[in-house]
């Protein structure tokens, strides 16, 4: 194993946008922090919004400014968009940096992890709300469940949604907790998952709306990107027949029927009709502080085992952003801050980590976000 590149103990988090919240703050506890935005002024507007002025230097970010004040054993974080990533990464690891993201892993950011494992450097993604969030809870159902198992031969439905939606359900079933042009592009995402036991692919997801019961009440699920790697990401045993897997969106019950407008316009819209669109969309449906988000969670496992034996798992998490700070970016950026910490005191590998499959890391991880009031429901039903 290649020696870690020894830590310096400082952060450069790049990006002050709708992502960056109290996350920042158990950051900047940890570790000596420098938040970069399009202007100081930016950055400076960013701390003083999340109550942090004075724990953090701002500076005005630009790839020149940052790699002029890079070393190696600092920590670069990327709150941009996913576009961005890759020369941040490259960038850090030039500099013998540790590089951060709460994105899916891209192949530009795979394809350097051979060389960030030979220059001690780690490149963590993958932790923020989804994914980040629901990988841990997902690596431990299946521990859970090889208890019951071990590698005997079971027949297994897994299913994980996760969605930002209004608090207080509005006409449109939604609410803008990202770009909406983000929002409209991931939907013309073509999904893949497993169903009945075969590979599917599903060209237009919104296509694909079922019907989710969750803690009782009636959610609208959908599949999303492809599922179908991360059956060998959470440590499914070949023994187990996998009929259900799937990784997808939740949004509130009569969503589908709201955006029926939407996507009759997005099924054969151009580029420059879908930019149109969404500024369309984020005009008719502004969020307004008054406005607050419900980010609702299910990562669910069901096990029979050929010997008749049943078990079931599921965490549920539901979160209401309220006046000091929305739910999505407490979500993404608190399990962020968890990895961010880990990195900075050395805690792990060199090489690439998609948040974490460590059993004792991701029991650690969870207690961390207990700690800061992210708690989960858990349900399990053994049977024989």
């Amino acid at each position: 194993m290649p020696e870690l590149t020894t830590s310096t103990g400082r952060v450069h988090w790049i990006g002050t946008g709708m992502s960056t919240g109290s996350g920042l703050g158990i950051v900047c506890e940890g570790a000596d922090t420098l938040l970069w935005g399009r202007t100081t002024a930016k950055a400076e507007g960013c701390l003083a919004r999340l109550g942090l002025t004075g724990k953090a230097t701002g500076r005005t970010y630009s790839l020149p400014a940052l790699a002029g004040e890079l070393t190696a054993g600092d920590v670069v974080v990327s709150m941009l968009p996913a576009t961005e990533h890759p020369a941040l990464a490259q960038l850090a690891l030039e500099r013998r940096a540790h590089f951060v993201c709460s994105s899916y892993t891209s192949e530009a950011i795979a394809a350097l992890a051979p060389a960030a494992r030979a220059a001690g450097v780690v490149l963590l993604t993958e932790i923020g709300l989804d994914p980040g969030i629901d990988h841990l809870f997902a690596h431990e159902l299946v521990r859970k469940a090889r208890q019951l198992t071990g590698d005997q031969p079971a027949t297994v439905h897994f299913t994980s949604y996760c969605g930002s939606n209004p608090a207080v359900p509005n006409d449109f079933r939604y609410r803008f907790s990202w770009a909406p042009r983000g929002v409209l592009t991931a939907l013309l995402t073509p999904a893949r998952l497993i169903d009945g036991g075969t590979e599917r692919s599903v060209a237009r997801p919104w296509e694909a709306v079922r019907s989710q019961q969750v803690g009782g009440e009636t959610f609208e699920v959908y599949p999303n990107r492809d599922s179908v790697p991360f059956v060998d990401a959470y440590g499914f045993p070949p023994s187990w027949n996998v009929q259900t897997f799937v990784r997808g969106t939740l949004r509130l019950d009569g969503w589908s029927e709201a955006w029926k407008p939407v996507f009759d316009r997005l099924a054969a819209a151009t580029d420059t009709q879908i930019t149109e669109l969404a500024e369309e969309l984020a005009a008719d449906h502004p969020t307004t502080a008054a406005d607050h988000d419900r980010v609702v969670m299910s990562v669910k496992l069901q096990v029979r085992r050929n010997t008749g034996e049943t078990w079931s798992g599921e965490y549920v998490l539901d979160v209401t952003g309220d006046a000091t700070e929305s739910a999505t970016s407490r979500l993404v950026s608190t399990p962020l801050a968890c990895g961010i910490l880990d990195v900075a005191a050395g805690r792990l590998e060199p090489g690439l980590h998609q948040a974490t499959a460590d059993p004792q890391r991701v029991a650690r991880w969870l207690e961390l976000l207990q700690r800061h009031a992210i708690t989960a429901v858990y349900h399990e039903s053994p049977s024989a």
